[in-house]
């Protein structure tokens, strides 16, 4: 039985290509995201870029960017969410690999870019993970980062809303006590030679789901996210490294 105050990462292994063909799943949910969160840091990419996503899963945003020209590492521990990732890469060109977010197997300043999208409310000690984020960055290099805001509102709509809307939502997909408060990432990324430039919401557009479909238990295709300047619930955020860490 799953501990109540402790996140089930275990949750992802079974997925399968469910990853992509999922409906009645918040597995869904992270796909529409993505069609925002992937132009949002394309906006913000230089040509050619060499990239490490961290908690990859299967692939979403890994596969946007390397469709893009850019050079790109996944990693994360699920190693079948990996083989996902590898199926439904279609450039052929993305390094998937297993890797420990606290102890990244790359050299100091390998990368130009660091991403982690719905990482760090996954994980104990978010601090350490973007120390090492940092650890891997070259000098001046962009780290980018979503996750959520640590509050009533975001417990009310991200866990109880999506449970209660989605039956088949997994048992500790998300953890309150683990979501992060936007000025607790600033000091984080702060403590490692960080310097957090933009930050902005992601939300829903509740217009977007027909009304018929509100109690299905599933995720019309047509739902859509869409920026926000609140940071209330959900937020993106793009910092920069430094100097030498």
């Amino acid at each position: 039985m799953a501990n109540p105050t402790e996140v089930d990462n275990s949750i992802y292994d079974n997925y399968g290509d469910q990853w992509y063909t999922a409906v009645d799943d918040p597995i869904a949910l992270l796909r529409a995201e993505n069609k925002v969160k992937a132009p949002w840091i394309l906006k913000r990419l230089t040509k050619n870029s060499t990239i490490l996503d961290v908690g990859c899963g299967a692939g979403f945003l890994s596969n946007e960017l390397a469709l893009a020209g850019h050079k790109v590492t996944g990693v994360d521990l699920s190693e079948s969410s990996l083989e996902v990732a590898k199926r439904f890469d279609t450039t052929k060109s993305v390094t998937y690999q297993t890797a420990d977010a606290y102890a990244l197997p790359f050299a100091d300043a390998s990368f130009d870019v660091v991403c982690a999208m719905d990482f760090l409310e996954h994980v104990e000690d978010p601090a350490k993970a973007v120390k090492e984020f940092s650890r891997v960055l070259k000098p001046g290099g962009v780290f980018f980062f979503h996750t959520f805001n640590r509050n009533f509102i975001s417990w009310l709509i991200i866990i109880k809303l999506v449970e209660w809307l989605i039956p088949k939502t997994p048992k500790n997909m998300h953890i309150l006590r683990l979501f992060i408060k936007p000025r607790e990432l600033k000091t984080f990324c702060t403590l490692a030679q960080m310097e957090v430039k933009e930050m902005i919401g992601l939300k829903p557009v509740f217009s977007s789901i027909p009304v018929s479909q509100i109690f299905s238990g599933k995720v019309p295709p047509q739902m859509r996210f869409e920026l926000t300047p609140s940071l209330m619930t959900s937020f993106l955020g793009m910092a920069e490294k430094l100097g030498a860490f």
